[in-house]
């Protein structure tokens, strides 16, 4: 019997952090996607620096499946040409690709869980969306606080750096949401929405 190589792979899942390339985004807001994904290759002691899919990626077992871990480098607003090629390559349902993003809605700390959704004014959603054809595909939000003032800039507040009390707070959100994404995978998205949202 043929099997193409894609099902020879054995990847059940795409896990997906999303965020900026780039020393001067690292530990800002918006790489709360990165962070994740860098906490779960840490555990796992195996390194996320494969560029495949125009991301640095590994396979690695997560939560009992095999799962490719990806932090697409295209820059967040075109992430989704990242996620749509390695779903193609891997022929994964869209329910079976998580995307974990920060959300600026939600208050430092706060984790939440979806199944599907729209992109809430998040250009990296927003890009996924169209390269999958759907917004029924599950993500992991990482609350990371509105801006300080109504006049601060949005790009500028996401692009900003955690710092102090800040940093403790988001260290410990990005191993809590590194949990929740490895419970998703192993008791199912409802179990991993009753735990953490």
């Amino acid at each position: 019997m043929f099997f193409t190589r894609a099902h020879d792979s054995g990847v059940q899942w795409l896990i997906v952090g999303l965020g900026n390339p780039g020393e001067q985004y690292e530990n800002t807001r918006h790489n709360a996607g990165f962070l994740t994904v860098d906490e779960l290759a840490e555990r796992a002691r195996i390194p996320v620096q494969r560029l495949k899919y125009r991301a640095l990626t590994n396979v690695m077992e997560l939560g009992g499946v095999k799962a490719l871990l990806m932090k697409p480098v295209t820059y967040m607003n075109l992430s989704g040409e990242s996620v749509g090629e390695a779903r193609r390559f891997y022929r994964l349902p869209p329910e079976r690709v998580l995307v974990i993003s920060d959300d600026v809605s939600l208050p430092l700390g706060k984790l939440r869980i979806r199944k599907s959704g729209s992109a809430g004014g998040h250009n990296g959603l927003k890009n996924i969306i169209q390269h999958l054809g759907t917004d029924a595909f599950p993500r992991l939000k990482i609350g990371v606080g509105g801006k300080p003032h109504p006049d601060y800039d949005m790009a500028d507040w996401v692009l900003s750096k955690f710092t102090g009390e800040d940093q403790k707070i988001m260290n410990e959100t990005v191993k809590r949401a590194a949990d929740g994404v490895e419970c998703c995978l192993r008791e199912g998205l409802d179990r991993a929405m009753s735990r953490f949202n």
